[in-house]
């Protein structure tokens, strides 16, 4: 309660002082931060030519060289011995052969079910599939997994907690529903499918023998020939009460290397230089679709990784005239966020500069638009703002201040709640830093009808608005980068597991 009060007391006296309390330093070089700039950068980021980013791929490669070679241009340091590019591979897993059979029913890949764990198996196994519902301590007790496949009802829970807990119970593998509706499994079928030949991108580890089907809620209903309103009462009470089925299934995998790059520049600071204040996007997106599409990933994240380019861009004119920051700054753009914050991943277990040394994230992705809940308002200047007050309880004060006096935008913190049922907290980079209790603030605009689709394109950014979100991050990470303490870590991270 007492640091509400001191916040809001803050707060006041921040407003008050509003106009006397501009920088005018600082606004000189956040004016280099210009909508045509913003513009000619992610119209060549976002082209065609760039072939969707895909991680991996000829697009993504050309985007890292167009990144380190701007770092270069202005000047700032190639951290990476003297390189732009953090370099490593990642694994590409390819499930060459996945068949699941109940019954009589022989089910298709991609269509009937997503193939979503891990195995490689040199022939088909057989076992019953058994209804468990839920993943609870009663319902255990009442149906033996050991050996079996099991079916979970896993509709509004942590599916990657329930399938742990099964899977530690004995289960052979498991028969998932985690959403009702066929259309809205249907989506994601077809995603998996345009994704399949590409294989699966993660970091190379050993086999693990954990099949585990996705199934939507119609299709759990035809396997254990009951009707879905009968599952979903026994998914609570009486698992038991469904009959189990025979089952059949095979799963063979191929892996190969895909070499990649993380991208960075580094300008180090003054009298605090051995402090890192790192400003972060992904310059990855999805490629190319199954019909052929090119996914230009414009506001995701284009709109990020130029906001990062002419913000290292302010900072480098600043330092050419003598004024760097106190605290270094890494600017750096990372790969594979859309196989699962990969690159981000790579470089908090790798880091080129200490982690206890990292004195905050500022996360930036996808600020170029406006989403479906500000689509029709009146005032539309906002930005959503996530993470900023777990860990530190400086960093949203800051960031508030900033806005206050340089750009009046509306801060949303709707999505910064911990039961935020889209999870926007767990799926940018930042997270890869707030698990190693790094302070950090991801912004973000929010999602619309164009999100991972490939009319994601240049022509639907709002450049005047990306401006000022762009110039809000400008000015807060002037502010972090010279202030004569860095944030305290007072907070504690409730948010540890994806």
């Amino acid at each position: 309660m007492k640091r509400n009060y001191w916040v809001a007391g803050l707060l006041s006296l921040c407003l008050t002082w509003q106009v006397s309390a501009q920088d005018a330093t600082v606004m000189k070089y956040a004016e280099l931060i210009t909508a045509e700039a913003l513009e000619e950068k992610l119209t060549y980021l976002a082209s065609d030519e760039l072939e969707g980013r895909d991680t991996g791929e000829k697009g993504q490669k050309m985007a890292a060289e167009y990144l380190a070679n701007h770092y270069k241009n202005l000047g700032l340091v190639g951290p990476v011995n003297g390189d732009y590019l953090q370099k490593f591979n990642l694994a590409s897993v390819t499930f060459s052969d996945v068949n699941l059979t109940v019954g009589k029913q022989k089910l298709v890949n991609n269509e009937d079910f997503v193939f979503i764990g891990d195995g490689d198996m040199k022939k088909a196994a057989k076992a019953d599939l058994v209804f468990l519902g839920l993943a609870s301590e009663e319902n255990l007790a009442k149906v033996d997994v050991k050996g079996k496949l099991v079916g979970l009802w896993a509709i509004g829970a942590r599916a990657q907690t329930v399938v742990s807990d099964v899977m530690e119970a004995g289960a052979a593998g498991i028969v998932i529903v985690t959403m009702e509706g066929q259309a809205n499994f249907d989506r994601l079928a077809n995603r998996y499918k345009s994704l399949s030949g590409r294989g699966r991108l993660g970091f190379e580890q050993p086999s693990k023998q954990e099949p585990i089907f996705l199934i939507s809620s119609d299709k759990m209903s035809a396997l254990f020939e009951t009707p879905v309103e009968i599952l979903k009462e026994a998914a609570k009470n009486n698992p038991e009460s469904i009959k189990s089925q025979k089952a059949t299934y095979l799963i063979k995998k191929t892996t190969k290397l895909v070499p990649t790059e993380n991208v960075m520049g580094y300008l180090e600071g003054t009298d605090k230089k051995d402090e890192v204040l790192v400003i972060s996007s992904h310059y990855d997106h999805t490629g190319i679709d199954s019909q052929g599409r090119i996914n230009n990933g414009a506001d995701d994240d284009g709109s990020g990784t130029v906001s990062v380019m002419q913000i290292a861009e302010a900072f480098a004119a600043a330092a050419k005239d003598g004024i760097k920051p106190r605290r270094s700054i890494l600017f750096l753009n990372v790969t594979g966020e859309e196989k699962g914050l990969l690159g981000s991943e790579y470089y908090s277990n790798n880091p080129i500069f200490p982690l206890e040394n990292t004195v905050n994230n500022i996360n930036i992705d996808m600020v170029g638009r406006i989403d479906y809940e500000y689509q029709d308002a009146e005032d539309q200047d906002y930005v959503y703002v996530i993470g900023s007050e777990m860990l530190s309880s400086h960093l949203k004060i800051i960031n508030e201040y900033n806005n206050i006096t340089y750009t009046g935008l509306k801060l949303d913190y709707r999505y910064d709640a911990e039961d935020d049922p889209n999870r926007f907290y767990y799926r940018s980079d930042h997270y890869n830093f707030a698990k190693h209790n790094i302070p950090v603030i991801f912004f973000f605009n929010g999602v619309h009808d164009d999100y991972h689709q490939h009319t994601d394109t240049v022509d639907k950014i709002e450049f005047p608005l990306m401006t000022k979100r762009a110039k809000l991050i400008f000015h807060t990470s002037w502010d972090l980068a010279n202030r004569d303490e860095r944030t305290p870590v007072d907070g504690t991270n409730t948010r540890g597991e994806r």
